[in-house]
């Protein structure tokens, strides 16, 4: 960004699931997401977030008009994760990031976007727990 904060783009994946009532068969539906992170988060995310990690995230639904290589106007629209309603919660194993010299916590760690404004400030510094 031009001001020097922190992005991070990922996609996330949610899955429903479901048994077919005719035929009693199991049913997957799989949808992906984009999303945006700024500031503190996408520091965090781009840090400890990889392919399978296990996120919470809360944010706003954008819509951005771009234009491809033969001008026709296209439309990407993302849960951008910024400002006071910014969240990101981690979730599930963390089995896979965890060094041996972090010491152990819960298996959920959360984080809330605070705007630059903010007097009291965040310390991400603590032991991550996974």
């Amino acid at each position: 960004m031009p001001n020097g904060a922190a992005v991070v783009s990922i996609a996330i994946a949610t899955s429903e699931f479901w048994r077919d009532k005719t035929t009693g068969e199991q049913r997957e539906k799989t949808e992906w997401h984009r999303v945006a992170l700024f500031g503190k988060l996408a520091e965090v995310g781009g840090e400890y977030l990889r392919k399978g990690s296990q996120v919470y995230i809360e944010g706003q639904l954008k819509t951005r008009k771009w234009q491809d290589q033969n001008g026709q106007d296209r439309y990407t629209t993302e849960v951008v994760v910024q400002g006071f309603n910014g969240v990101m919660q981690f979730l599930g194993s963390r089995t896979h990031t965890q060094s041996t010299d972090k010491k152990p916590s819960d298996s959920q760690q959360s984080f809330h976007s605070k705007s630059q404004d903010d007097e009291e400030s965040v310390d991400f510094d603590d032991d991550i727990p996974f």
